[in-house]
């Protein structure tokens, strides 16, 4: 078993990927407005925009 990889951390992937990420919610809230659910939109983008300010405090944090 030594030669098998560590699993990756969910928080290391969604880092690596968080733009990929950012872009799918921002599709899916299009996708809701488009079907005039507005409330779930913005609880998206409410999401997106938490996971947005976090990679700006990680990097200053890195500064």
């Amino acid at each position: 078993m030594a030669d098998t990889p560590a699993p990756a951390q969910v928080g290391a992937v969604a880092d690596l990927y968080l733009g990929n990420i950012l872009f799918a919610i921002e599709r899916c809230a299009l996708a809701l407005e488009e079907e005039r659910r507005v409330e779930e939109a913005a609880f998206y983008r409410g999401i997106a925009r938490k996971l947005a300010e976090a990679r700006a405090a990680d990097r200053a944090d890195d500064a």
